[in-house]
């Protein structure tokens, strides 16, 4: 264990890793769908605006001490939109800052949502991984370094008006749902969100490194769950294409992702309220990986930060953020997850300052594999394997989640937010 976290806000939504990179993503899509669940919504009210600001301190072993805080402005001029910051400091002189803004709508236009992110970073000892074609010696490499990175996104969704989404973007944004079937015309949210990006790293170990990359993400979800934060029937299903274009002397190239999750309910019994099954597949591939171009004389592969990964908060918890970058992944995840009876958060002192509807404990395992050939044999050799147990919390229906992930060769500590899947 080689993390040291410490917090002087109630709750500190912030990821708390070796690779201190990774401090802001899980914020992102955490606030994007904890902001949606309203009673509100479904009331068709126009709620005022909430603002809520929680400041932290915690220690790294990348960033040291760090203090920042996080300011959040639920139904954010709209019911259903919500706007949040981050801002970190430390020690070391490392700093980050974010801002989202997340499911805006044009007036008249009900099938669709918008929203933007932008994120900056510097981190002084920053944790990196580079993969073969990025290090001298054609393996991967773990080094640390100086590096500035950083983000921009926006994101164009489109509700497809079938099944739950029929009734206009707003309210597919409701939480709970029942009556869940198998038939994508008669159940969930259907979607396609289009997203232009832009992304940057720049290594100061290594300044000849691709440092940029930009393109377009085409995102297709269909998301049959029953419920978002705690899901017990269902499933979500997304397939994502991602183009980067040639900049400088860097060719374009294009890699996709495949997701599925279910979730089973096993039932409840005189110890437990809940007992949920969940699995979750990943499979990605870069299938321009071995395209040359002619006239740079480069493969068509996307630079290390910006293409397929396993390793970090979601997928391989045993292992930090990045370990394995190359051509393809795979990675199955299994969880049980079970909601006691026994439920004493409410009572306990700070814990009653908040709505806290249940806790649930968690245990999980994972196997993973990155090759540099979309191949079943070679992602399924030699696997690395994950397993852990956790506890997490709804709080003002956001999910806080703590893990303790042990790989092969190391153990990783997380303090997190949102469900992995």
């Amino acid at each position: 264990m080689k993390h040291c976290l410490y917090s002087v806000a109630l709750f500190c939504l912030v990821v708390v890793d070796a690779n201190a990179n990774s401090v802001v993503e899980p914020l992102i899509a955490s606030q994007a769908q904890s902001t949606q669940h309203t009673d509100a919504l479904s009331k068709n009210k126009d709620p005022d605006a909430e603002f809520i600001a929680l400041p932290f301190i915690f220690s790294t072993e990348t960033l040291s001490t760090a203090m920042g805080g996080a300011a959040v402005i639920k139904h954010a001029g709209q019911p259903q939109a919500a706007a949040l910051g981050i801002g970190l400091y430390s020690s070391n002189d490392s700093w980050i800052g974010f801002l989202g803004l997340y499911n805006y709508q044009i007036p008249t236009i009900e099938q669709w949502l918008f929203s933007f992110e932008s994120y900056q970073g510097h981190y002084e000892q920053g944790i990196y991984f580079l993969d073969a074609n990025e290090t001298s010696n054609n393996q991967t490499e773990k080094i640390i370094s100086e590096g500035d990175e950083g983000f921009s996104r926006l994101h164009f969704k489109y509700i497809l008006p079938i099944a739950t989404g029929a009734n206009g973007a707003k309210q597919s944004l409701l939480d709970r749902r029942d009556d869940i079937s198998w038939n994508p015309l008669a159940s969930g949210v259907s979607s396609i969100k289009i997203t232009p990006y832009t992304q940057h790293r720049k290594l100061a170990v290594n300044d000849q490194l691709a440092d940029k990359a930009r393109g377009v993400e085409l995102k297709f979800e269909w998301d049959n769950r029953d419920a978002q934060n705690d899901s017990k029937d269902g499933g979500k299903t997304s397939v994502k294409i991602k183009h980067g274009l040639a900049i400088d002397d860097d060719p374009h190239w294009t890699l996709w992702e495949f997701e599925q999750s279910l979730f089973y309910d096993i039932g409840g019994n005189g110890w437990f309220d809940e007992q949920v099954l969940a699995a979750n597949v990943f499979v990605a591939d870069t299938p321009t990986w071995n395209d040359y171009e002619n006239s740079t004389q480069d493969y068509r592969r996307p630079p290390s930060f910006a293409g397929v990964y396993l390793g970090g908060y979601d997928r391989s918890r045993g292992y930090s953020s990045k370990s394995f970058t190359g051509r393809s992944a795979v990675n199955y995840a299994l969880e049980y997850r079970i909601k006691p009876q026994w439920q004493p958060l409410q009572n306990w002192p700070i814990f009653n300052l908040y709505h806290i509807p249940w806790w649930q404990w968690v245990m999980f395992a994972e196997v993973g594999k990155v090759a540099n050939e979309f191949d079943a044999q070679a992602l399924h050799t030699d696997m690395h394997h994950t397993f852990g147990v956790g506890v997490r919390f709804e709080v003002e229906n956001i999910v806080v989640r703590t893990e303790l992930a042990f790989g092969s060769e190391d153990s990783e500590f997380w303090v997190m937010v949102n469900q992995p899947f």
